[in-house]
């Protein structure tokens, strides 16, 4: 039986090789994932490694094992679906549904989840545009580039975002930015790579090379 907080350790671990793209993750990357301290951090990795959950290496760091992943992506595919349900069936928005999604990616019917992911259509994307795997794993993988990359005169539509922070989303609302926007690139600034941009053919703004880095596009051919 796996503990919430177990589960918590175990997405934080795939959470940051995703990011880093490093099949290895520290002790002190997990501790400043989780907010707490090396050494508790140490001890739950102790009673993940005797549920068989992860594979330490020593010196380097731990990675998921295969039971490990499996649980990892039910965990993903649970958070991805309650964002959906609560964007589409409740009328949340996008910023408001991470932290709930985190309280209830925690149930642990099978049963419920299957029969939400049935209610919602088979949802391909959340409404951040993160990939829901499906009831074996498998997830769907989109052509996308980032903003940043784009240069002066390109088009494209906004299918996600690689911040989900309220900040940040409440950033791109003020902006008019969302799932679906169309962007074009009237200007990318030399001097800090800032792009100006107009939003869905009535709008301009300016936004700043970082957040650019965080936005998806499908690039208009």
């Amino acid at each position: 039986m796996i503990t919430s907080t177990e589960e918590d350790y175990i997405k934080a671990i795939f959470n940051i090789s995703q990011r880093g793209k490093k099949e290895l993750v520290g002790t002190n990357q997990i501790a400043s994932q989780m907010s707490t301290s090396a050494a508790s951090v140490t001890d739950m990795l102790r009673k993940l490694d005797k549920k068989e959950m992860i594979i330490y290496e020593k010196y380097k760091g731990v990675k998921l094992s295969p039971l490990g992943t499996i649980k990892a992506m039910t965990l993903l595919r649970k958070h991805r679906l309650w964002e959906s349900f609560l964007v589409e069936k409740l009328g949340f928005a996008w910023d408001e549904v991470h932290d709930i999604a985190e309280q209830m990616e925690h149930i642990q019917s099978t049963e419920l989840v299957n029969r939400l992911d049935k209610y919602l259509g088979y949802p391909k994307f959340d409404p951040h545009g993160d990939p829901i795997p499906d009831a074996q794993g498998t997830i769907t993988i989109r052509n996308q580039v980032s903003l940043s990359s784009l240069q002066t005169g390109d088009k494209g539509m906004v299918v996600g975002v690689k911040k989900h922070d309220k900040d940040f989303l409440n950033h791109l609302n003020q902006v008019g930015i969302n799932i679906g926007t169309e962007l074009e690139i009237i200007l990318k600034y030399d001097y800090d790579q800032s792009i100006k941009l107009n939003i869905n053919n009535s709008n301009e703004a300016l936004l700043t090379a970082a957040v650019c880095e965080n936005i998806f596009l499908k690039k208009f051919s």
